[in-house]
């Protein structure tokens, strides 16, 4: 295949090239400045393509308008978006990609030492490309569309500072996720705890019944989580408690988990086990402390966007059927944007982009799926027009 005559693969290969890695714990927003490059480069981009609108703010989103093809200008407002920024779980610097042929289908991959970045900028570069269409050709009807880009979304900041005066649309749909056919409107809900241990910390050689340890503490909590609810041993609709990440001295020493679960009351309980547990190691350390932070992070945008607005999944379902695409509704089991939109009043179900292995160095995605959910954005369009 000419990969050249391909506009969304071109697109593709030039977003992955923007080293916009999100960075934990970051003091800046967005958390890596260089995101506001690819926001820059995507804001001129749309520019020349002719949308109007079209603005980076000071906090990195992207915005832009397409205007309504002729007869729908009436029609309520639809928005597509995608996140600019890629996962931290591997390196993401320096991305090289390459092209193979893997049975009868062109894959895009990397040379193994990095990710790929198609989580989520494929997103991106289906949805630019299907607006350039829309704009282009006269016959092909639409509401007016706005086109919005994000940056954090993989460390759960992604529409913390959106305006949604500027997105100002009725309905929306995230370009996300990961197989072709792949609709969500079903996702966790979701906390983060962090258990600060402060031990007492004293000279070696004169700890004896003085010394109580932070490491040590933070050590016999780790094995009181539930074994049968980590990440590695949950499917479907199991929640988990997932150890994230674990740093420490004997002064002080820090566990942060990731609670995750569909049903609100399953999550609840999760916050109740943490503290349970922090509760026991406290006293058996007593009179060391320990401090336990949980903050919410997304809820499941299931109730927001079912029953009212079920005709947004059938106008995904119809057209899926149409292309002749195998549809997967199955619970995401991790976050969108979608569900804070959601959540703040904008029904916003996922769309698979064509990624798969997101978030590691096999992530891979076809050139064939990256123009199929190109035409697919255009055909679901039409549907509101």
């Amino acid at each position: 295949m000419d990969y050249s005559s391909s506009k969304v693969v071109q697109r593709f290969l030039k977003y992955v090239s923007f080293d916009t890695q999100a960075i934990e714990d970051s003091e800046t927003f967005p958390s890596n400045p260089a995101e506001k490059l690819l926001g820059q480069y995507l804001a001129d981009e749309l520019t020349s393509l002719g949308l109007i609108d079209v603005e980076m703010d000071e906090n990195g989103y992207v915005y832009a308008t397409l205007p309504a093809s002729k007869g729908s200008e009436n029609r309520p407002v639809l928005a597509f978006l995608a996140h600019m920024d890629v996962a931290t779980d591997a390196p993401g610097s320096n991305i090289k990609t390459v092209i193979t042929n893997e049975n009868g289908l062109d894959i895009i991959r990397t040379d193994g030492n990095t990710l790929l970045g198609a989580d989520d900028k494929s997103g991106i570069a289906e949805i630019v490309t299907a607006v350039e269409k829309m704009l282009n050709d006269d016959s092909l009807v639409h509401p007016e569309i706005r086109v919005v880009f994000t940056p954090d979304e993989e460390i759960g900041l992604g529409v913390s500072k959106i305006d949604m005066s500027k997105v100002n649309a009725e309905y929306a749909y995230t370009i996300d996720g990961e197989a072709v056919g792949e609709l969500t409107y079903e996702c966790f809900n979701a906390a983060g705890a962090k258990v600060t241990f402060h031990g007492i910390s004293v000279h070696t050689g004169s700890a004896y019944g003085i010394m109580k340890n932070a490491i040590e503490m933070a050590g016999d909590f780790i094995p009181l989580l539930p074994k049968d609810a980590t990440p590695a041993t949950t499917k479907d609709r199991d929640g988990f408690i997932a150890m994230h990440n674990i740093e420490g001295t004997i002064d002080t020493a820090v566990v942060k988990l990731l609670l995750r679960d569909f049903d609100a009351a399953g999550l609840e309980s999760k916050k109740e086990l943490v503290r349970k547990y922090a509760k026991e190691i406290e006293t058996k350390y007593s009179p060391a402390t320990i401090d336990v932070e949980i903050e919410n992070s997304y809820y499941n945008m299931h109730d927001f966007i079912c029953p009212k607005y079920e005709f947004l999944l059938d106008n995904v379902r119809k057209i899926y059927s149409e292309m002749g695409i195998v549809i997967d509704e199955s619970p995401i089991r991790g976050g969108t944007d979608g569900a804070e939109l959601a959540l703040n009043g904008l029904p916003t179900p996922n769309i698979g982009t064509g990624t798969h292995d997101c978030h590691g160095r096999n992530e891979y995605i076809s050139v064939q799926d990256l123009e199929l959910v190109t035409e697919f954005i255009v055909r679901l369009s039409a549907t509101f027009a």
